[in-house]
């Protein structure tokens, strides 16, 4: 049973509110944390919903206070949702240790492998059971919702829409990690929660979703555009992110990608706030109440 999320903190924002809850999960079996942008819209009438996933070491606070997107979000009607990016303090031994494992880098999969799996379930808690949660407590239309992130945000809104194409209307991503198995942040974090056979990985890599289709559970329009937005100056850019790899899955299933290149922009939420307009119109299209 869902229990009611607490209000730990709230501000006026854009002529609606910025909340910040924290909840019981029972899908990570520990206090989870997230944050709501509700619109003005959203005093007289549910509105549609849009997801952001934020990145390795941030929490639910870092895109409410830096991305600049409430603004927009007001404009369009739509209600902001940022969960946390992993569970904090479920006392498995160096969680802490690593800044891109472990606490603040849950890299949106369900963990199969002991001590990880009792509680880092970050993709049921993303897909399922955060969405009835705000459901049940928020004016949503709870059938209109899209999804985007940042950076492994990005990775991970790319994989919960490829592989639930009846439950996100858009999808789009900041640097994101797309071919995870193929870059050491992915590979590092895949080999601790999943363990080491690479097959199993697959189902959390948006290029190796893309390639595999319906049979890794890829099932989302293949009509529905997609949008990056990547920075040309991101230090990670060659290492860790790889756009090229998932733009060249998408070329050859000839589906539609819009992948933007930016020069001289880099890794940070600078980069986010300057494109976030176009990001939140983009998925106010695809939810468009009239549609």
């Amino acid at each position: 049973m869902l229990q009611s999320p607490t209000l730990v903190n709230e501000s006026a924002c854009f002529g609606g509110t910025v909340g910040f809850y924290k909840h019981w999960s029972e899908v990570c079996g520990l206090e989870m944390k997230f944050s709501v942008y509700q619109p003005p819209q959203a005093q007289e009438r549910p509105v549609p919903v849009l997801y952001f996933l934020s990145g390795l070491t941030c929490t639910e606070e870092n895109f409410m206070i830096k991305a600049g997107a409430q603004r927009y979000a007001a404009q369009h009607g739509l209600m902001l949702v940022a969960p946390d990016t992993s569970p904090r303090q479920t006392g498995v031994p160096d969680e802490d240790k690593d800044w891109d494992f472990g606490t603040g880098a849950g890299f949106y999969v369900d963990a199969t492998q002991e001590p990880w799996s009792q509680h880092y379930k970050m993709y049921s808690y993303v897909v399922e059971e955060l969405p009835a949660l705000i459901a049940a407590h928020f004016p949503v239309l709870p059938d209109r919702q899209s999804i985007f992130g940042h950076s492994m945000g990005g990775h991970g809104a790319l994989v919960c829409a490829l592989r639930n194409g009846d439950h996100y209307r858009s999808v789009s991503a900041f640097s994101p990690i797309v071919a995870p198995m193929r870059c050491p942040w992915g590979q590092k974090a895949f080999s601790y929660y999943l363990g080491n056979n690479q097959e199993k990985w697959r189902v959390y890599d948006a290029s190796e979703l893309i390639v595999g289709g319906t049979e890794l559970g890829c099932n989302f329009s293949g009509d529905r555009p997609i949008l990056i937005d990547q920075g040309t100056a991101d230090s990670f850019l060659d290492i860790q992110l790889k756009p090229d790899l998932f733009a060249a899955a998408y070329a050859k299933a000839g589906q539609p990608l819009t992948l933007r290149m930016q020069p001289e922009y880099d890794h940070s939420y600078y980069f986010i706030a300057t494109f976030i307009e176009d990001h939140i119109r983009f998925h106010a299209d695809a939810l468009a109440i009239s549609k």
